[in-house]
């Protein structure tokens, strides 16, 4: 009988792509501003071994209304920041997350009738 043994501590771990400090700080401005409009309601975080995904959700349990994601392997490229909507379509990409983030603040500009 042969067994594998997986190894235990910290040469266990896989990388994981995660978002700073600073990062989360700039994205739960934003998130907070959203919900004190009304237009969110919940999130949801992921840290895996390629992107870490920031998911906006309308309601709790059904498909994110947005996914902000962070792919370190484009920061040569196009940028490592991106902002995709529901259907799954880039809406913004670039290497300053606050330049990304203001496609969503879009919704923040209301029409005020005098």
């Amino acid at each position: 009988m042969v067994m594998h043994v997986q190894p235990m501590g910290p040469a266990a771990r896989t990388e994981q792509v995660a978002f700073d400090r600073r990062e989360l700080g700039v994205i739960l401005t934003l998130y907070g501003r959203m919900v004190a409009a009304g237009e969110w309601r919940d999130y949801g975080i992921s840290h895996l071994s390629d992107v870490a995904i920031f998911a906006i959700f309308r309601r709790t349990a059904e498909y994110p209304l947005y996914r902000i994601e962070k792919r370190p392997k484009l920061r040569e490229r196009q940028g490592m920041y991106c902002v995709i909507g529901m259907d799954g379509q880039i809406l913004k990409r670039g290497h300053d997350l606050k330049t990304v983030l203001r496609v969503l603040e879009r919704k923040l500009i209301r029409v005020v009738d005098p």
